[in-house]
């Protein structure tokens, strides 16, 4: 009995020196041996719609380790790994999945958090407008570009590119108002092509410009120059044709409403009555003078 009872105590003795020592290895692997884990993602800049993919990793490569995404207080998966990061694939639907999200790994009763990571939603740009305007002079075009993308997150980078080369440096907009680039083309003699493009802080996400052409100054090869002479034009000929319409309208209505009044006036004439000298007829003796009535027709 007796040997029984200390064969008890030598087992309770030993679990317990084998807990502690447990609880002190856990406590040496968390200094040492366990740090925190790594979060991270391929960027943190993302637009709502977005894939994204997430990478839990640990400096210890030797141990196999649980990892669990945690957003806030939401757990998201749970995956295990060794040496290699575990990947939690996730879509950015809206502006309350942006964060923040931490990771877990665990080793037996041992775990550690990473540091919190928090996503950028950002709204892509339009394809911005680009307008141009020109001053034409005989020898030279002096030329101004305008470019701006009415949506997207600011700030706007904008560059502008002549025939797919990039003639201006980067022109951030901090507010929504368009970018500005002034260039002289000296005897320009070929067409030239200008686009603008537009970027924020969304990574590999550009928008362009419609491409604007340039014709050569030739009057023979420039319907530019037509475009630009058209409406300086047609604004003295449409002026000429409304003081027209104007003269012929004053010079034809008085006369078409006098020959209408004319048309409708009763005309009046005095009847005149002489006398006529008999006739001597042979055939007809009782045949007397007297008046002769004519009937007056209008």
């Amino acid at each position: 009995m007796w040997s029984h009872l200390n064969k008890l105590l030598f087992w309770a003795m030993l679990s317990s020196v084998t807990c502690e020592k447990a609880v002190l290895d856990c406590e040496a692997m968390k200094t040492n041996e366990f740090p925190s884990p790594c979060l991270d993602s391929e960027t943190n800049v993302v637009m709502k719609g977005q894939n994204v993919s997430m990478f839990c990793s640990h400096k210890n490569k030797s141990l196999q380790i649980t990892y669990s995404l945690f957003r806030s207080k939401i757990h998201l998966g749970t995956q295990d790994g060794k040496g290699e990061p575990v990947i939690f694939n996730l879509s950015i639907t809206g502006a309350h999945e942006s964060g923040p999200y931490k990771c877990k790994a665990q080793v037996s009763n041992c775990s550690k958090y990473s540091p919190s990571f928090n996503f950028i939603i950002v709204d892509p740009v339009t394809a911005p407008v680009l307008n141009i305007t020109v001053i034409q002079t005989e020898t030279d075009q002096h030329i101004t570009l305008h470019c701006l993308s009415v949506n997207g997150s600011l700030p706007i980078n904008y560059i502008f590119y002549e025939n797919h080369v990039a003639i201006s440096p980067v022109i951030s907009k901090y507010n929504r108002e368009p970018a500005e680039f002034n260039l002289t083309r000296k005897n320009p003699r070929e067409e030239a092509a200008y686009r603008c493009g537009a970027k924020n802080r969304l990574p590999n996400y550009t928008a362009y410009s419609q491409p604007v052409t340039m014709p050569s100054t030739g009057w023979d090869s420039c319907p530019f120059c037509l475009e630009l002479l058209l409406p300086g034009l047609l604004l003295p000929l449409l002026v000429i044709m409304v003081v027209m319409i104007l003269i012929l309208a004053f010079w034809i209505l008085p006369k078409y409403k006098a020959r209408a009044r004319h048309s409708q006036e009763l005309q009046y004439a005095n009847p005149v009555f002489r006398d006529v000298a008999p006739r001597q007829q042979e055939a007809y003796d009782y045949y007397k003078p007297g008046c002769v009535y004519a009937e007056l027709t209008f």
